[in-house]
């Protein structure tokens, strides 16, 4: 019995044509000594096969994939080129070293018709039916003449993955031979220079001195002799600005151009190491970051220690100034003006501040506008507001107790009226004393201005006044002083609030016994309503239920309070034990 997986074989027809035949069947015998070599190759007893490029197929590839499908292409032996990318299905790129055309030959002048060429104009890169130019009476092609020049047609450039991020590609190194050569002649200009001031010192016998000196004939040189100066002087321009970068915890080495960074800077504190104290600023060690101040409750100024915190730095220098620009930029572009902090800041400097000028007009034309209709412009010129609260700089120290330890007392504000000046015998001044609505003097409770103290005598009578009613005489035969007419008016007012009080009392009565009245008679129509609904139940329910009418027009709002106490009363209950005398 044949294998049930069988290799199949290809082979062309004879006759040389290019037809395909079915494949034929192993037979069992080679069909083993087939299986039996594969074994071999794999433990390395027998040579790897070879593919058409001479090249060793490694044994452990399976068949299915070394193996070339009879239907593409009937090989005598197999091979790996069909697993490979087909170079007729590759995609072809432009090679590296090509790039676009620059500039136009603008000397090359065409003075005859070429073939091919537009038959219009006469240029090589269009026809008649794409040519922009007028129509001519007599086209190029004919007259031979005014030919026009070739258009500047870019090629089409398709690069790979790595063409299109080539930075170089279309660089011409000739570029950089122009930098070269600058470079040059700076350096040639230089050695010029220093050969002329070498002639000039020889000229003038500064060079000759030098060399006869001591210090040149032992090989040694002057510490701030000529050849050092004109060595340092090359590298002027580069160590120029070397000072500058020195910084705390770097050091620049102008002579090795290096920059060596300490681990750590030993002038530096830690955050959380200002304050120890637990309940002071909150430091986050993730961030390395502590937002507050951490010496707020030590009593110091922010602007006098080193470090107030992150939100200090935040709040200070140009940083509110570049916040106030950027919301300034958002509202700008919203309104339609196509400015940007980043991409245009001189443009949006510039438009901020003419907006501030224009603000600051429009204020003031509306602050004028205000005053001319209204006026008060004497109000606004008002005095500074040292000169108003009084604030000066003597400096006045107190004690616990008030009293003054260092510096001059405070004096005391006094009026442009005369104070404490006492007349007539008075021992306190008018208007030290005061009753219904009257000023008088605390002295003797008089109410008469500049009248003469009675002392404790006005006294007693003012209390004996107030004991005994208005109008009648006293035990020993003399009347009272007479009402006021203040007193007088005091008294009528009093009594119509007495009036008033006694009609509103007698109205609000009055109103309560109609609101009473108003509530029986709703109680009556609810206590009627509720007999017929219920005799209207009665008469239904005695009704056959098909001929019941359909209760579609029932009106469902919320029953009011004398419904609902009509309902109460008129509600049977069956556990009432006179419930059967309620229907007669």
């Amino acid at each position: 019995m044949a294998s049930g997986s069988m290799e199949t074989i290809s082979s062309n027809p004879a006759g040389g044509s290019n037809g395909l035949e079915e494949p034929k069947k192993m037979t069992r015998e080679d069909w083993r000594k087939k299986k039996e070599l594969e074994e071999q190759r794999k433990l390395g007893n027998a040579p790897a096969e070879v593919d058409e490029e001479g090249k060793d197929i490694n044994p452990h590839i399976p068949q299915y994939i070394s193996s070339v499908p009879w239907y593409i292409d009937p090989s005598k032996r197999p091979t790996l080129k069909h697993q490979r990318p087909q170079p007729e299905k590759q995609e072809e790129f432009t090679p590296q070293g090509e790039w676009y055309r620059r500039g136009v030959k603008e000397n090359s002048v065409t003075t005859k018709y070429r073939k091919g060429a537009c038959e219009n104009c006469g240029a090589l890169t269009h026809k008649k039916k794409d040519c922009m130019e007028r129509p001519r009476k007599v086209g190029a092609k004919f007259t031979g003449t005014n030919i026009a020049a070739d258009e500047h047609v870019q090629p089409q450039l398709k690069f790979d993955y790595d063409g299109k991020r080539d930075r170089w590609n279309g660089y011409n190194p000739e570029e950089h031979m122009k930098i070269v050569e600058e470079y040059a002649k700076v350096d040639l200009a230089k050695r010029t220079l220093k050969a002329q001031k070498l002639q000039e010192e020889l000229a003038s016998g500064k060079l000759t001195e030098l060399v006869s000196s001591p210090r040149h004939q032992w090989g040694e040189e002057e510490p701030n002799s000529q050849t050092e100066r004109d060595h340092n002087s090359e590298d002027e321009d580069e160590d120029k600005y070397a000072d500058d970068i020195d910084m705390p915890g770097q050091n620049f080495d102008s002579k090795r151009r290096i920059t060596v960074r300490n681990l750590r800077i030993r002038e530096d504190i830690a955050k959380y190491l200002r304050n120890l104290d637990p309940n002071s600023a909150y430091y986050d060690p993730k961030t390395r970051a502590m937002r507050e101040n951490p010496y707020a409750n030590a009593g110091k100024n922010p602007d006098e220690v080193s470090y107030a915190g992150d939100n200090f730095v935040r709040y200070t220098g140009d940083t509110i100034s570049m916040a106030q620009t950027q919301l300034f930029a958002w509202e700008a572009y919203e309104k339609g003006s196509e400015v940007h902090l980043q991409a245009d800041p001189t443009k949006l400097e510039l438009l901020y501040k003419s907006f501030k000028v224009k603000k600051e007009d429009f204020k003031e034309q509306q602050k004028e506008s205000i005053l001319e209709k209204y006026g008060g412009q004497e109000h606004l010129d008002a005095p500074p507001t040292e000169l108003l609260l009084a604030q000066t700089e003597d400096y006045v120290e107190y004690s616990r107790h008030g009293t003054v330890i260092k510096g001059q007392e405070k004096a005391v504000a006094r009026s442009k009226y005369e104070e404490d000046v006492l007349i007539n015998n008075h021992t306190c001044i008018w208007g030290s004393y005061w009753k219904d609505g009257k000023w008088g003097y605390k002295c003797c409770y008089s109410f008469v201005k500049y009248s003469y103290c009675t002392g404790e005598a006005g006294k007693e009578i003012a209390n004996a006044d107030e004991e005994s009613p208005a109008g009648e005489s006293n035990e020993e035969g003399f009347r009272t002083v007479p009402k006021t007419l203040v007193e007088m008016h005091q008294e009528k007012q009093r009594e119509e609030k007495k009036k008033k009080k006694k009609k509103h009392k007698k109205s609000t009565s009055s109103d309560s016994e109609g609101e009473e009245r108003k509530k029986q008679e709703k109680l009556k129509k609810a206590l009627n309503a509720e007999e017929a609904r219920l005799l209207h139940v009665k008469e239904i329910l005695q009704l056959d239920e098909r001929k019941r009418p359909y209760n579609s027009m029932y009106e469902s709002r919320e029953p009011t309070e004398e419904e609902m106490e009509a309902y109460q009363m008129k509600r049977q209950r069956p556990d009432d034990p006179m419930a059967s005398f309620l229907g007669q």
